[in-house]
């Protein structure tokens, strides 16, 4: 089973057929597809799975706090399942393919006290940008 269909699962969140092939489309480590890859990749397992059943789901998903919506350079949101894992994010200026990155460091102690603002810090979200392999070749 899945991190995340286990984490749903603990959390008592009722698995219909239509919820856990989204789950399982989500599960793995580097995935980060459109509400429309997912709708794609479910309807391969489930033909009957309608459009606005996989967007339902992404945001109950994204409001449980499981997934996390990623939105990069104005393309279509993505949906990333390693919501309770620590990451940054690597993305491709070419073809927009993500990454989950884990750089050493904490991102909110390398923000000096008087660029702070006064403001108490909650998180940081850091995108590294460039080109992949792919497309740079």
């Amino acid at each position: 089973m899945s991190d995340l269909l286990e984490r749903l699962r603990e959390r008592g969140w009722r698995l219909t057929s239509q919820r856990r092939v989204v789950a399982e489309v989500l599960d793995g480590e580097h995935v980060h597809l459109t509400a429309d890859e997912v709708h794609a990749r479910a309807a391969d397992r489930l033909p009957e799975i309608s459009r606005a059943t996989v967007y339902n789901t992404l945001g109950e998903l994204v409001t449980l706090g499981e997934v996390v919506e990623v939105s990069t350079d104005g393309r279509a949101k993505r949906y990333d399942p390693n919501a309770h894992r620590p990451h940054q994010h690597l993305v491709c200026t070419g073809c927009g393919a993500i990454r989950d990155v884990h750089p050493v460091g904490n991102p909110l102690a390398d923000l000096p006290a008087e660029q702070r603002f006064g403001f108490t810090l909650s998180g940081a979200e850091v995108t590294y940008r460039g080109l992949c392999p792919a497309c740079a070749g």
